[in-house]
């Protein structure tokens, strides 16, 4: 059985990590090199690394900071933000990025997916769905939880369904998924299973679950409830409110296959 991998997020502007909730009040959080460094040493199994102010300034990722944490991340490294071209997307990977993830530009050119897939295989390109819940009618709460997805770093609402845009990206060549609740980014509130499972179900690619981890039972609730094939967190982390080991450990002692967090020399 496949390990289920655990994912420290670096949210970067500017050249710095930052952190905040839903994409705002954001606050410097460290260099994005270091961060990724310590993150590789402590046992993460991939880091992703989302240059959150690319597509909002309409400019493209930040190459040479890319590099710098490329070199200290001896891990799979996913970079994403501001991507919108085939070029772009191989400037990135010649960078030091082993996958890219396509958002905003998914968005406006769903072919870009398959023509990303196409040109670099469908294991380098993931496509990142922000979604927030769609109020259902009042008086009626029989009705089923929906989710818009939303672009620009939360701020633009598409009128795309998120399960349908799932299959929809999964048809056009996306290898794997990260599913973001804006709701829950930064709340600290655990994970919007409902809305991991819903897309999960529907698709046959990994799916990384991201968006208001508070401890390392939201993560095994992730998994079990959500059925995500990996997990994502920022503000846990970069905060030391919880270690990668200690997520590990949880997810093991709750059965979930994890790849063991390397002894530190004493």
């Amino acid at each position: 059985m496949l390990t289920v991998r655990v994912i420290p997020c670096l949210d970067v502007a500017g050249g710095r990590v930052v952190k905040g909730t839903r994409f705002v009040d954001l606050v410097d959080a460290g260099d994005p090199a270091e961060l990724a460094g310590r993150y590789a040493a402590e046992g993460a199994d991939e880091i992703v690394f989302l240059d959150i102010s690319a597509a909002p300034e309409g400019r493209t990722t930040l190459r040479d900071v890319v590099e710098r944490t490329a070199r200290r991340a001896f891990v799979p490294l996913t970079v994403g933000g501001g991507v919108r071209t085939t070029a772009e997307m191989r400037d990135v990977l010649r960078a030091g990025a082993d996958k890219v993830s396509l958002n905003t530009a998914a968005v406006a050119t769903p072919d870009l997916v398959r023509r990303c897939a196409r040109r670099f295989g469908s294991q380098a390109v993931v496509v990142a769905i922000d979604a927030r819940r769609r109020a259902t009618t009042p008086g009626h709460p029989e009705e089923p939880f929906a989710w818009e997805v939303v672009v620009k770093g939360g701020r633009e609402a598409t009128g795309l369904d998120a399960v349908t845009w799932a299959e929809q990206v999964v048809e056009l060549g996306a290898g794997e998924l990260l599913v973001t609740s804006i709701d829950r980014d930064g709340t600290q509130e655990g994970f919007d299973t409902a809305l991991l499972r819903a897309i999960a179900d529907r698709v046959p690619v990994p799916l990384v679950a991201s968006g208001g981890a508070a401890g390392p039972a939201d993560f095994v609730a992730a998994v079990v409830v959500g059925h995500a094939s990996a997990v994502l967190a920022a503000s846990i982390f970069h905060h030391r409110l919880h270690s990668i080991a200690a997520v590990k450990a949880a997810m093991a002692a709750a059965g979930i296959p994890v790849r063991p967090v390397p002894e530190v020399p004493s």
